[in-house]
């Protein structure tokens, strides 16, 4: 346990808690004098709970026809209350605590102000999951993330050579911010946005990582003009392939001393397979 001090450990307990769930995590869950989580199933709820007895979820604070902006603020208070008290808080979110979850990085923020220690400890998240289950590198091809209504409001230089990640679209067009609905038209509008850079035909995949033990992994595969077609969860994120390899830029490889005729190409390629 801690001292006199207040203290907040924010984790993250992976997507597939079971088997996510790191030694680190696993000993400020159980040291924490309060935990409070934030958790995709009661299933995980649960696991937590063997570690530690005293645990509260966060998820009470969501309420329907409420804003989310302020069911944010009312967890962040309830994170902070105890804190303020001298006791070490630990608050477990599933996936990376650091990733879309906005009480998480408001709570350490928050906490450091008013002098308390207040430290992130990462998990595995919903983008590690999608690298691994449908096989990308980002060490070889890149990899480009934006939240899907943010890249649909704001204009993106995207390059559509190396794989797009889209996140969020259960709540693409929920200006409210207090539903978990897709707008068909924002969808329709996504995929305009992105056919001036991708072919109409373009197939796209909505991914959502195995959460459950019996759970499977989704990977629909559709044509961009299709999209709408689909249905989304809350999990739902949109992977774009590329649609070719990058090619080298001649004048930067005469800049640089080397052969622009093809074979330093090839041998790029090749370092950056191997490095």
């Amino acid at each position: 346990m801690s001292g006199s001090g207040g203290r907040l450990s924010v984790v993250g307990t992976g997507i597939r808690l079971a088997g996510q769930l790191t030694v680190e995590t696993r000993h400020l869950v159980r040291q924490a004098h309060r935990v409070f989580a934030v958790m995709a199933d009661p299933f995980s709820l649960g696991v937590l709970r063997d570690l530690n007895a005293n645990i509260a979820s966060l998820q009470v604070h969501y309420s329907k026809g409420r804003p989310r902006d302020e069911s944010y603020e009312r967890m962040v208070d309830a994170m902070l209350e105890p804190v303020r008290k001298g006791e070490h808080v630990c608050a477990a979110f599933y996936g990376h605590p650091g990733v879309f979850v906005w009480p998480a990085h408001e709570a350490i923020r928050r906490a450091r102000a008013e002098g308390f220690e207040a430290t992130m400890y990462p998990g595995v998240s919903a983008e590690d999951c999608l690298i691994a289950d449908l096989g990308i590198d980002p060490g070889v091809s890149g990899l480009q993330t934006y939240e899907a209504a943010d890249f649909l409001v704001h204009p993106r230089t995207i390059d559509a050579r190396t794989p797009l990640v889209l996140w969020q679209l259960a709540v693409l067009g929920d200006l409210s911010r207090s539903t978990f609905e897709t707008d068909p038209a924002w969808v329709r509008a996504l995929a305009l946005v992105l056919a001036e850079s991708y072919p109409a035909d373009h197939r796209v995949i909505v991914y959502e990582a195995a959460v459950g033990p019996f759970d499977r992994t989704r990977a629909d595969e559709v044509p961009l003009d299709q999209l709408h077609d689909l249905e989304f969860t809350q999990a739902s994120t949109l992977y774009v392939p590329p649609i070719g390899v990058p090619e080298a830029d001649e004048n930067r490889l005469r800049r640089l001393g080397l052969d622009p005729t093809g074979r330093a190409e090839a041998a790029f390629q090749k370092h950056r397979r191997t490095s």
